[in-house]
C-alpha cells in the first residue's frame, strides 16, 4: 500500500472509524468481496479477513465491490462537493438553505448534510455561523462600532448576530474591541508537576491555561477586562483543571467535563475539535488533522491552529506529532510535550 502507510496504521484507523485517512485507502473484506473507506460505520470485520488497498480501481482489481453504504469511490466527488458548498456559502451574501447547497452539488439534501458534517465537523448551518462569526471578529478590528462590525459581517440585523451566538461567544461582542471590557475573569497561577501553570475563566469556562506565565501575559491578552484572582467558585474548577494536567490519561476524552471559552476562526475551531477528540495515549499528524477538519491540504494552517491553542492540555495540542514520528514543536518546550505523552502511555 502507498502513502507510506502500514498495515497495522491502517488497521488502527479503521477501528477508530478515522474519517482523515478516507481517500488514503480503502478497506477489503475478502470474506464478503466488498471493500470500504476506513471511516465506514459498518461492523469491523476480523483483522485476518481484511486487506487494504491504495484505490477502490486496485481493490476492484482483485475482484471486490464498493460498500454501497459508505460509498467509498465518492471521496474525491465528496470533497469537491464540500469545497463547492463553502465558496457558495462565502459568495452568499445572506443564508444559503440546504436545499440550495444539494442543488449546487448534485446530492440529495439529507445526503449532503452528512457528507458535508463528515469531512468538516460542523454541519452546513453551523459552518455557516461560524463563518459569520469570523467575520464578526474580523470587522470589530477595523471598526469603532459592534453594530457596524455585525452588518459588516452579513448579519441583516443585530438581534440576528445575539440570538445565533448566545452562549457560544462567551464574552459580549464588545470585548472583542476592547480587550475584554465587560467580562470578568477569574485566575490563579499554581504550582504543578510540570512547573507553574496559569488558569484563567470567563463565566462560561476556561479561557487560558498556560505554563510559566502570569498575571502580566494574562493582562495583555485581555488588558479591559476584570481580573480577579482566586474565588471559591473559581478554586473547585481550578482543582478540576489540575487533576486533568497531572494525570491526562486519566481525564475522560476531551475533558469534555470541563467547559471551555475558547475562540477562533472555523477551521481553528475544527481543528480544536479534532484535537479533543484524540484519544489519551493515541497521537495524530498534522496532516491528519487538516483533514479532520475538512481541509487535507492546509497542514501548516493546522499547525497555526495548534499554536493558537490557548487552553494547552485540555485542548490536547501535545498529542499531533509530524509525519514520521518527529515530535514537532510545542509552545511550552518539548520536555513538558513528552512527560505529558509519557502520562497517557506514549513512549
Amino acid at each position: 500500500m502507498s502513502d507510506q502507510i502500514t498495515s497495522d496504521a491502517a488497521w488502527a484507523a479503521v477501528l477508530r472509524r478515522d474519517k482523515a485517512f478516507d481517500g488514503r485507502f480503502v478497506t477489503g473484506v475478502l470474506t464478503t468481496g466488498i471493500y470500504c473507506r476506513p471511516s465506514c460505520a459498518a461492523r469491523h470485520p476480523k483483522r485476518d479477513n481484511v486487506r487494504f488497498f491504495a484505490t477502490g480501481a486496485e481493490a476492484r482489481a482483485h475482484g471486490l465491490r464498493p460498500c454501497k453504504r459508505c460509498l467509498p469511490d465518492d471521496v474525491g466527488r465528496d470533497e469537491a462537493a464540500v469545497l463547492a458548498a463553502i465558496d457558495e456559502i462565502k459568495q452568499a451574501e445572506g443564508a444559503v438553505t440546504l436545499a440550495e447547497l444539494a442543488e449546487v452539488t448534485g446530492y440529495s439534501p439529507s445526503h449532503f448534510q452528512r457528507v458535508f458534517t463528515r469531512h468538516t465537523g460542523l454541519s452546513p448551518a453551523a459552518y455557516a455561523r461560524a463563518l459569520r462569526e469570523e467575520r464578526v471578529r474580523e470587522a470589530l478590528s477595523g471598526v469603532g462600532s459592534v453594530t457596524g462590525a455585525i452588518y459588516a459581517a452579513g448579519y441583516s440585523a443585530p438581534s440576528r448576530f445575539y440570538d445565533e451566538t448566545k452562549g457560544r461567544l462567551g464574552m459580549a461582542a464588545s470585548a472583542w474591541v476592547n480587550g475584554g471590557k465587560g467580562a470578568t475573569i477569574h485566575w490563579a497561577v499554581v504550582d504543578t508537576s510540570l512547573g507553574e501553570m496559569l488558569v484563567a475563566a470567563t463565566d462560561k469556562g476556561v479561557c487560558r491555561l498556560s505554563f510559566f506565565e502570569g498575571e502580566d501575559e494574562l493582562r495583555a491578552r485581555f488588558p479591559n477586562a476584570d481580573l480577579v484572582e482566586g474565588s471559591d467558585a473559581f478554586s473547585s474548577l481550578l482543582e478540576e483543571v489540575v487533576a486533568a494536567v497531572e494525570a491526562p490519561g486519566d481525564a475522560p476524552p476531551g475533558f469534555g467535563h470541563i467547559p471551555l471559552d475558547v475562540k477562533g476562526t472555523a477551521f481553528q475551531e475544527a481543528c480544536w475539535k479534532a484535537l479533543r477528540a484524540i484519544p489519551a495515549g493515541e497521537t495524530r499528524t498534522y496532516a491528519e488533522i487538516a483533514a479532520a477538519a475538512g481541509n487535507p491540504k492546509a497542514v501548516r494552517a493546522a499547525g497555526s491552529a495548534n499554536a493558537r491553542n490557548n487552553v494547552a492540555v485540555l485542548i490536547p495540542c501535545h498529542r499531533v506529532i509530524r509525519t514520521g514520528g518527529n515530535l514537532g514543536g510545542y509552545a511550552y518546550g518539548l520536555d513538558i510535550k513528552r512527560e505529558l505523552l509519557k502520562r497517557e502511555g506514549v513512549e
